[in-house]
């Protein structure tokens, strides 16, 4: 079929205007290049083009006496991660902005950069500038909300924006972006929530679209109000609240929506009656109270009862903390690898417990009725690390220095991995991470053994992905928003308590603290202390054994200590000595026997050594 003459002619006076007039100019060179050398690995980062044609950034890199093209990042980032191996290689790089049309701009000054030796501070600054950029630099673009996980596109989380908000707050007391900036991404953020998103009596649902605000649902029941992850959210935005406290007009109108929000969540809506003792968790529109689930600990949702106690509009009557939070199961009192448990199910459930209330809410020198609530996620923290240790079904790669079972996706899908419960050799770095403020030593080990070891198998430009499983020979590529932002937020809150500082200022939290009967309690451990720092030295030898060991350790002082042995399930096997020991070497032999003077059978042991400044524990291996 012929053209017909005018299509021709269109077509020639297309072609013509795209010869005449095609675009050759290019983009502006970067500028603010900056970079850092850790480890194994170094970053580079600038300020991002904002060119509507833009296409994205070649990167060059100085080798063979000269800059030669390296690699391209896509428009959507202004940083970049090259992996080298190890300390003190040096290399110099520089940065272009192309666009659509393929012009390049000039090349930006080079900056040169070297892997080098690290402090502990140095890793925990790498850890908290790189899981920042998954809230900052990857938020959603419209609503500044987190994504749910980096494959998600426009669906965003409600309880993880809540995370995603305090790790602006880090972000911003670290000087990863500047306050003014933070404080729009905060004006974006609190503007959409206040006046686009979904609510359902003030609720937000789990997840909802980042461009429209419309609720996506999570199940099939689950498709209105979340009143769990809405406490997430709020406890981000009460400590942001407190921190963007400035006089100029942003800042103003951040706190001013915040409360509105605050402030419109109907907690006591969510009791379904007054009569009721219990908060619940979801609420439809179309599926009315379906879903059915009472929000009872012990668990992670215990920020729920705190802010509905403190709510200034909808509170919610301070029966409920011993009727309906803590009154089923609530307690436990037994001990497991030498750590006494004082709430929730044996070996403490996954560590996420321990966490997500306690971004916000400070559990030092505190306790109710029920328990002292660091100490609780202390001891949870050492029973799950201790479970590792023994790894009763010994997956690969468990040991002292990795450790941490928590919810995170695994090669099978996504679980929630417990001691005992669908352990299946699943290690997620923010488990252990997470609870440095309880075990700051610990963790800090976990940390590092992770990035020295396995490299960018478990690192990538947002930070440790997500879990990884070398039995199964599986190491994630995803990152997902609720697991990052406990890294960066309780980083923090070890090294400053910034954001348990911020939230804890609010005037709505001394309501919480008297609705829930809470009192002054020192016996919280200090969390400049560590579990390891205690001038003991220890181990055991021989190890493998058959049929005796000798437990041999150094003292720095006269004090009183406690000797425990016990087995691979965390069951108390011999109580091995109790009583003061002198300054200097001590040992004490065990022959494998119990408390009732019998053989104990091949197999895994442990022992704790109880003293003034913690617990000191060690493996043992006993072979007949």
């Amino acid at each position: 079929m012929k053209l017909t003459s005018l299509f021709k002619t269109t077509l020639f006076f297309i072609v013509l205007f795209r010869i005449t007039f095609a675009d050759t100019i290019p983009p502006v060179t970067p500028v603010n290049i900056s970079g850092n050398g850790y480890l194994r690995h170094l970053d580079l980062d600038w300020f991002p083009n904002t060119e509507p044609d833009l296409a994205g950034y070649k990167i060059y890199r100085y080798t063979n006496n000269q800059f030669n093209y390296f690699t391209t990042v896509s428009k959507e980032k202004s940083y970049f991660t090259l992996w080298i191996g190890g300390p003190g290689y040096s290399t110099a790089l520089k940065i272009s902005a192309i666009d659509v049309s393929g012009n390049e701009s000039p090349l930006s000054d080079s900056i040169g950069l070297t892997t080098k030796e690290m402090t502990d501070d140095e890793y925990l600054d790498m850890v908290q500038r790189a899981t920042f950029r998954y809230f900052y630099d990857f938020g959603h673009p419209v609503s500044g909300l987190a994504r749910e996980r980096n494959s998600s596109g426009d669906l965003v989380t409600s309880g993880g924006s809540g995370f995603g908000i305090m790790a602006i707050v880090v972000g911003t007391h670290r000087n990863f972006i500047s306050r003014s900036l933070a404080a729009e991404r905060m004006y974006k953020i609190t503007n959409f929530l206040l006046n686009k998103a979904d609510k359902f009596h003030g609720a937000f649902p789990h997840w909802f679209n980042g461009v429209t605000g419309r609720t996506i649902a999570f199940s099939q029941y689950d498709d209105g109000g979340d009143l769990v992850e809405t406490a997430f959210l709020i406890q981000g935005l009460l400590a942001a609240r407190s921190y963007f406290n400035g006089n100029d007009t942003t800042e103003t109108k951040v706190r001013e929506m915040i409360t509105q929000i605050w402030e419109g969540v109907e907690w006591s809506w969510y009791m379904r009656s007054p009569f009721s003792n219990h908060l619940y968790w979801h609420w439809s529109p179309n599926y009315g109270w379906q879903m059915n689930f009472k929000l009872e600990g012990w668990n992670e949702t215990m920020i729920t009862y705190l802010l509905a106690y403190g709510s200034p509009t909808y509170g919610i009557p301070k029966r409920t903390w011993a009727s309906g939070w803590a009154g089923n199961n609530y307690l436990n009192g037994n001990t497991y690898y030498g750590h006494k448990l004082f709430l929730g199910s044996p070996y403490g459930g996954p560590l996420f417990f321990a966490h997500y209330s306690f971004l916000g809410f400070d559990p030092r020198n505190k306790k109710d009725a029920y328990a002292n609530y660091f100490n609780q996620n202390r001891n949870h923290t050492l029973i799950n690390r201790g479970y590792c240790i023994a790894n009763p079904y010994s997956h690969p790669g468990y040991s002292e220095n990795i450790w941490g079972l928590t919810a995170c996706d695994n090669p099978f899908g996504y679980g929630a991995h417990a001691p005992y419960s669908n352990d299946n050799g699943t290690i997620a770095p923010t488990a252990g991470i997470s609870s440095m403020p309880y075990t700051p030593d610990e963790s800090i080990n976990l940390l590092k053994s992770l990035y020295q070891n396995y490299g960018n198998s478990v690192w990538g430009e947002y930070g440790f992905y997500d879990a990884f499983n070398i039995r199964q020979n599986w190491f994630a590529n995803s990152y997902l928003a609720i697991d990052q932002g406990p890294i960066i937020v309780m980083i923090e809150n070890y090294r400053s308590g910034l954001i348990w500082q911020n939230f804890m200022s609010n005037s709505e939290v001394n309501s919480m603290l008297d609705s829930a009967g809470f009192v002054e309690d020192i016996t919280s451990v200090n969390d400049t202390e560590n579990s390891n720092n205690f001038g003991i030295n220890y181990g055991n030898y021989p190890n493998p054994f058959n049929p005796e060991t000798k437990i041999v350790f150094n003292s720095t002082e006269r004090q009183s200590i406690r000797i425990l042995i016990y087995n691979i399930n965390g069951t108390v096997t011999k109580n091995l000595f109790e009583g003061e020991i002198e300054p200097g070497l001590n040992s004490f032999n065990w022959n494998a026997e119990n408390d009732q003077d019998a053989n104990v059978s091949s197999g895994v042991y442990f022992y704790s050594i109880f003293h003034k400044n913690g617990v000191s524990t060690g493996k043992m291996l006993l072979i007949r």
